[in-house]
């Protein structure tokens, strides 16, 4: 049923080899967003981890306009590492497909 088990290993350790690279890859990413014509830019990381945050300096007296703009740029952020996330994902079981963990013929 599932063909040759020292084949189905090698698969899985390549599986495991293919998910750690990605993982690599993703968190070697950077995502800028910017919210309010620039006035607030975060950028993150591929894991949806805050590393650097610039404030224009007029915000600085208009709290709730400053949290509305931080509140739509860490949204979109966010939106945009779970996108790539998923078309790296995606893109590693693509390049899965000639392998039939079933043996026999596709």
């Amino acid at each position: 049923m599932f063909g040759n088990m020292g084949e189905m290993g090698k698969m899985l350790e390549g599986m495991q080899e293919s998910a750690k690279k990605l993982q690599a890859e993703l968190e070697a990413k950077t995502f800028t967003v910017k919210s309010g014509g620039g006035m607030v830019e975060v950028q993150v990381n591929g894991k949806g981890e805050v590393i650097d945050l610039n404030i224009d300096d007029s915000l600085m007296d208009d709290k709730e306009s400053l949290q509305i703009l931080l509140i739509g740029a860490l949204n979109d952020a966010s939106k945009m590492v779970q996108q790539n996330q998923q078309s790296s994902a995606m893109g590693m079981l693509g390049g899965l497909g000639g392998m039939n963990p079933f043996g026999g013929a596709r």
